[in-house]
């Protein structure tokens, strides 16, 4: 294959937000756009799929528009194309889809179905400290909380998830029910950089489990009670009005409760594979406690960590694209096939590999 760089076009559509970018096959972010969800969803506490897919079609087409201004480029410039189809919302990823697999058969371009996940996982290696294989990665976002074990592009095993809530979802929920509004994950996190994380003893699921899964539920369920136990309510209410000290030291209780299990199984699950690099991915990856208690933990074990840049820790196109740039590049023969039957998967095991394309 020739040492020029090929020039991918993600698409980046399966929860609440849309991305555009452009990834050469050198790693090079040529341009990217981003659109987030979150003021629409807002009011309803959560996000609502079908207004999801809706506003994904209508913000592609400017996005695309924005990234090919960005980069100083035409659809032309494009070698191949690349779209999540999988995991998500069905309505999200087919809108993202529909959009990519029809601009690709117009333009008799390539294209390249990625797993969001898969996405989240390489995104690290977009960082100006890229990790090299094989190494043990933490996705953790609002919805997936898993370990695996990464030997090469590709090769991917799944060495624990959870069994319940996400990470980013136990997040979520525990700051409504401590009267934040949504998204209330980085609301809490904020929170608890002020509050007293020793004054709640809350506890620490499956810590001592002897595998590599993960619970949260219970741990939100000890947050209500203390909650209730503050407020003198007797039933549980769907949020509660805490004082400023009293909400400031739950929600750093509870992140520390949240970091210790996710440090402690991350760093026993590297130990296990004989790795010594770390990478963490997803939304979760952007919170402060957990990157600094990470890093001085792992350190002591001689295992470096690595996250992805703040920005490409929520959804993105850039992850897409690259994720496909690499595919691309381990195998040019991509190039030739251009299949434009659309298979979305909103429920896609990562170690099942990619769809044929």
């Amino acid at each position: 294959m020739s040492d020029a760089a090929l020039r991918v076009l993600g698409f980046e559509s399966s929860c609440d937000e849309t991305g555009v970018a452009i990834v050469n096959t050198h790693g090079e972010v040529l341009g990217q756009a981003l659109h987030s969800q979150i003021a629409m969803h807002k009011d309803y506490g959560g996000v609502v799929p079908e207004l999801a897919s809706r506003d994904h079609i209508k913000r592609l087409e400017p996005l695309l528009a924005a990234t090919l201004k960005q980069a100083n480029l035409t659809l032309q410039d494009m070698d191949a194309l690349a779209v999540t189809t999988g995991p998500g919302l069905p309505g999200a990823l087919l809108s993202g889809a529909c959009f990519a697999y029809g601009l690709a058969m117009s333009l008799n371009k390539p294209i390249i179905a990625v797993h969001h996940l898969e996405g989240h996982l390489l995104s690290p290696l977009l960082s100006a400290r890229p990790p090299a294989f094989p190494f043990t990665a933490l996705l953790v976002s609002g919805g997936h909380s898993q370990l695996m074990g990464v030997q090469a592009l590709g090769q991917y095993t799944l060495l624990g998830e959870t069994l319940d809530d996400a990470a980013g979802e136990a997040f979520d929920k525990t700051a409504k029910m401590m009267g934040l509004s949504y998204p209330g994950g980085p609301a809490l996190a904020a929170l608890a950089e002020q509050g007293d994380a020793t004054r709640f003893a809350l506890p620490r699921p499956m810590l001592h489990s002897g595998d590599f899964n993960f619970s949260f539920s219970g741990l939100k369920t000890a947050v209500l009670t203390t909650a209730m136990k503050l407020t003198g309510h007797a039933k549980a209410q769907e949020s509660f009005e805490l004082s400023a000290q009293d909400r400031c030291d739950l929600a750093a209780s509870f992140q520390a409760a949240v970091i210790e299990v996710l440090v402690s199984k991350a760093i026993k699950a590297a130990r296990a594979a004989g790795h010594k690099r770390l990478v963490v991915a997803g939304g979760v990856g952007a919170n402060k406690g957990l990157r600094q208690v990470l890093t001085q933990t792992a350190a002591k074990y001689g295992i470096d960590v690595y996250f992805p840049e703040l920005a490409l820790c929520t959804d993105n196109g850039a992850m897409i694209a690259f994720a496909g740039a690499l595919h691309l590049k381990a195998n040019p023969a991509l190039l030739q096939e251009k299949n434009y039957s659309i298979e979305t998967k909103p429920r896609w095991p990562i170690c099942e590999g990619l769809p044929q394309t």
